[in-house]
């Protein structure tokens, strides 16, 4: 029982120091792309599935420049250019123009456009819910609260 015991506790240090590496990656793309303009994020949470985050880089008119995005379910997920975007309007982007493949990275896509039309309407852009946010709202959900 104690080797059960140290072998899950070694699993979660492992994820915690694998995760805190994937975040240490994405704040260096994210700097990167911040010192060269303006940038828009959407993320799209995965649960059991792959989620996702897109960054496109803009210019002065919310045209993109450079699109990255990170999807998977691991810890060992890693951020990767996202072709097809250059050119295009960030606060227009349509279902055509998104990829055919990724639920959640269609979703995060489209999440990028919400936040930039709310940010040039000059609405506040809220914080997404916090883990423990989430359960509090399924487990009212589930006792019919």
């Amino acid at each position: 029982m104690l080797k059960v015991g140290l072998l899950i506790a070694a699993m979660f240090v492992l994820q915690t120091i694998l995760s805190g590496m994937q975040m240490r990656r994405f704040s260096r793309e994210f700097i990167r792309l911040r010192r060269q303009g303006r940038v828009v994020c959407g993320r799209q949470s995965g649960g059991f599935h792959a989620g996702a985050i897109v960054m496109f880089r803009i210019d002065g008119e919310g045209i993109i420049c450079e699109a990255s995005k990170l999807e998977g379910v691991t810890c060992f997920a890693r951020i990767r250019p996202l072709a097809g975007f250059a050119g295009k309007h960030v606060g227009t982007l349509t279902e055509q123009d998104l990829p055919a493949k990724g639920r959640n990275l269609r979703r995060a896509i489209l999440d990028a456009r919400g936040t930039y039309n709310r940010y040039m309407a000059g609405e506040e852009i809220p914080d997404p819910p916090s883990p423990f946010q989430r359960l509090k709202r399924t487990a009212a959900i589930l006792l019919g609260r």
